[in-house]
Parts: C-alpha cells; structure tokens; sequence
C-alpha cells in the first residue's frame, strides 16, 4: 500500500481558489472559515473565492506544507445573461449587484419546493433561472439540500465594478478585530442614535483592520488620508460612506481619546446634488388605494399625511397622537429634536377604525412580538402597494415624506412652515423642494416656440 499524498496544492483560476489537500480536521476547519467555501464531491478539492487576502491567508496558514501555487487562465464563459448552462447534478448561485440572487439548476422538485418557501421569488423566462433575494440563511439552506441530493454547489458574486475592491471581512483578515468597546460605550454615553451607533461601529471596524498589523494608537495622519483616498480610488464607495467613515475617525481620536486628540486635514468631498423623487397627488392616491390591509394603509397614511421618516414612524407610540389639537408629536427624532406635525382628519378616521380591530398596547404599529413594527416590513408593504398601482418609479417610503413637503409648497404653504413639520435645523435643507416643484410649469412657453421657424408647422 503506497504512502498517502501529502502534497497541498493551490491553483487560482479567476474569482475562485482551487486547494486540493489530504484530509485532515484541523485544516477542513479552516477552509471552512471563508465565506461562501465549499467541498467540490466531483473533483475532490475545497473551492475557495479569490477574493483579496485569501490567497495570502491560504499561503500564511499551509506555510512550507504548500507544495505549489498555480495561475491557471480561467476558461472562457458566456456572459450570465446567455443562459450559462449548468452541468448535471449542480446548483449553481449567483450573488448579483442588485442583491439578489439567481440559481441555475437542472430541474429537481425537491430544490423548487424549497425556493417557493422564500419571499420574492421568481422565474426568469428567459434566462431560464430562478432568482431570490440574496441571504446568507437562504445560502445555508440551499447548501443542506444540495448536500442531501448528492449535488455540487456552485457560487459566484457579479460585480457592477469589476475594479471595485471589496470590503475586508472577517475571513479576509487574520485575527480581525471587533470595534473597541470604549468606542461604543462612549457613543451610546453621548445618546448618539442606534443607526449612527451601528454606522460608525461599521465604518471604524474597518478602519483598524486594514491596518489591522498596527495599534490603533499607531495610526498617524499619513495613514488615515491614505485610508480615505483608497475607500475612494479603490473601494468606490458612497460620499455618504466616505463622509460617515470620517466622521467614525473622528470620532474616535477626538471624543475616546480626548487628551490625546489628533489634529488633521481631510477634504470632504461635495455631496452630489440630487434632486427627490416626488410623486403626484394623484400616485399617491393610486398607492393607498392599492393598500388594502387596514394596518398598512394606517401606516402609510401617516407616514404621508404627517411627513414623517420611516423610523419616526415605527416609533410612534399611542399617546403622541394628539386628537384634540390635531397633531402627531414626534419624540427624540433626527438629531434628538422632538417636534409636532400634522394630524390629518382623514388618517385620525382610518387610526380610529384600526384601532378598533388590532387594540394595540403601547406602540401604535406594533409588531407580530409587541415590538415596534420593522422598517423593513413598512418598506416590503410599500412595494407591493407601489406595483399594484402600476407606477414604475422608484418609490420609497421617504418618498412619501418627500411628495409630502412638495404638495404643501404647491398649495401656497410657507417654507418655514414645512421645514418646522419636517424637523429641518437649516432652512437650506428644505429649499431643495422650490426645485423639485413642477406647479405652473404648463403656464411657461419654450423660447424655441417663440421662433419664426421655416418649414412645415
């Protein structure tokens, strides 16, 4: 009986990372460290995605037990949009930018009868797969039942940018490091909001890891520009991103350290000036007419009629609603300001029927737990309304907030009224509804129609 291959080989072929390797506990734990690993049953080898760090941690980890490295010239495959065939017995996932996921499998009824138990499912006709939400739950699940089958399971991430470099995880870096506790302790000190606490917690995480062989306390000025410019350059991410990771450092070596505040320049970069969506009075109608749950179009009506954010919403609880003086009290809104909005005699009728049938206790949408209702929930509940009315914009619920702002202007009402119900701090923020008007447009003639122009009219 021959001794037993000992040899560990890798061979990078494109996004993915093939390592072939005898078994062994210790290392099948690691491989299964990195996301989206798999065991390829067919070939015999761990199939690894050539994302960045994971060559190198794969070299770090295996150290002179690594026999060879080769570079393979990946072999030429048809866009997704030609219908890529799949090989018999595999299921294959593709993560796409828009953040779902499409599947491409021979047909078995044990896997569809899995995918009908996801929200949102559909099947393109035409590229002849079935697509889904993308969730690393949904993942797992497929995995169990492709491994029950005896089936291969393929994944692929597309990328709207294939220069984009992707953000380094936990399986990306050796010993991440989580954000320091004194940093949240003191954020939540400061009462600053859940969504900037998880925001800043996000963006300073990443932050200290690539620069992860450093202290915290060893990175200089030099290094956060640089750390700025590359979020810029090769991460291309969002100004809001950009503008939310500077504040997170900021943050942390003005207000954690204090005495030991750095002083440094860094250029913010000008917001791009995008105007709203706004609907038409008349969309927004065809939406709450749409709307036929009684809790959702409770939900929807005040959201619109007062002008609220979604969050404000879920939050509400039974006793800011004001039926005397006709108002909603909005407490601990954006930037910890309390306000008062509107209370709409239309939406106080429908509050009162919905009151009636769901009793709730103490928030005013309450959840299947008692807890507030999920801002998720409001935004799925929106959608469907949104697509029975058959509008094909890009609605949000801020668009109700926005088209709320809008359709006061239009009916003559002060600016400085409207940013008070907003709850704007600045004047400035609430002008950009002069732009987004459209009242009084068909009373303007074009220039062009001026002309005497030669030629048939």
């Amino acid at each position: 009986m021959g001794a037993m291959d000992t040899t560990i080989t890798i061979e990078v072929v494109g996004k993915r990372l093939f390592v072939q390797m005898p078994k062994n506990a210790a290392d099948i734990q690691y491989i299964r460290s990195f996301s989206h690993a798999y065991w390829d049953r067919g070939a015999f080898r761990w199939i690894v995605p050539n994302y960045k760090c994971n060559l190198e941690l794969l070299k770090t980890y295996f150290g002179e037990r690594l026999t060879a490295v080769v570079y393979a010239t990946p072999a030429t495959v048809s866009p997704i949009t030609d219908n890529r065939g799949v090989r018999p017995e595999t299921l294959l996932a593709i993560k796409k930018p828009s953040g779902r996921m499409c599947l491409l499998f021979p047909r078995n009824p044990e896997v569809e009868s899995l995918i009908h138990t996801f929200p949102y499912y559909q099947w393109d006709s035409h590229n002849k797969w079935w697509s889904i939400p993308f969730h690393e739950d949904y993942l797992e699940q497929l995995k169990i039942v492709v491994e029950r089958i005896e089936w291969s399971f393929l994944f692929e991430e597309e990328s709207a940018d294939q220069d984009r470099v992707k953000r380094l995880t936990a399986s990306d870096v050796q010993d991440y490091r989580r954000c320091p506790d004194v940093f949240i302790l003191k954020l939540k000190e400061l009462r600053y909001s859940e969504r900037t606490l998880v925001a800043y917690k996000s963006c300073f995480e990443e932050f200290i890891n690539y620069y992860h062989d450093y202290d915290i306390d060893q990175i200089d000025e030099t290094m956060i520009v640089d750390f700025l410019r590359y979020l810029v350059t090769e991460r291309k991410v969002s100004i809001s991103y950009q503008n939310q990771s500077i504040n997170a450092i900021k943050f942390y070596y003005e207000h954690v350290l204090r005495g030991q505040r750095k002083v440094y320049q860094i250029d913010r970069p000008q917001a791009d000036k995008l105007l709203p969506v706004v609907l038409s009075e008349e969309e927004v109608a065809a939406i709450l007419n749409a709307t036929l749950n009684l809790k959702h179009k409770a939900i929807l009506m005040t959201i619109y009629s007062a002008g609220l954010r979604v969050g404000e919403a879920v939050r509400l609880r039974i006793n800011d609603i004001d039926s005397k003086r006709m108002q909603i009290r909005v407490v601990q809104s954006k930037g910890r300001k309390d306000r008062y909005t509107l209370l709409s005699k239309t939406t106080l009728e429908v509050l009162r029927s919905y009151f009636l049938v769901y009793h709730p206790k103490q928030w005013l949408f309450e959840g299947p737990d008692g807890g507030p209702y999920s801002d998720t929930s409001i935004q799925a509940v929106l959608r469907a309304s949104v697509k029975r009315a058959g509008i094909k914009k890009h609605v949000t619920v801020h668009t109700l907030r926005h088209s709320f702002a809008t359709h006061l202007l239009e009916n003559r009402v002060d600016l400085r009224y409207i940013q008070s119900l907003l709850g704007h701090s600045s004047s400035i923020t609430t002008e950009i509804y002069t732009h987004v008007t459209t009242k009084g447009f068909d009373q303007i003639v074009s220039p062009l129609d001026r002309l005497d122009l030669q030629g048939d009219k």
